[in-house]
């Protein structure tokens, strides 16, 4: 009996590890870190969102107006074919963080 419950601690502490290990890395206000975020913008939006496609660039836009435009997808207000979608992903205060960083990086 005493053994299967260390196996059972063994393996619980195993699993807890693994999970911490693959959360993504988290500000000290429990939110991921916003470069983490952003990279996922750059899948179709371009590296440091200037686009090479067809897709909208986010380069010329400023962090309010980025933020406005996200929460507009989220919310459903602003007609999108996959932002809606990608929006609903994120938190009011990652989509500000979002904006913010990108808008930065691109001097807005």
């Amino acid at each position: 009996m005493v053994r299967k419950s260390r196996l059972h601690l063994a393996l619980g502490l195993a699993a807890g590890i693994a999970v911490m290990a693959l959360a993504p890395p988290a500000q000290a206000d429990g939110m991921p870190d916003v470069k983490i975020l952003v990279s996922n913008c750059f899948n179709c939006h371009g590296t440091d969102g200037i686009s090479a496609g067809v897709i909208d660039s986010l380069d010329e836009l400023s962090a309010k107006r980025m933020a406005k435009a996200l929460k507009e997808f989220k919310s459903g207000d602003k007609a999108s074919t996959i932002m809606g979608r990608i929006a609903k992903g994120y938190s009011d205060a990652e989509i500000d963080a979002i904006a913010g960083y990108l808008a930065a990086v691109n001097g807005n």
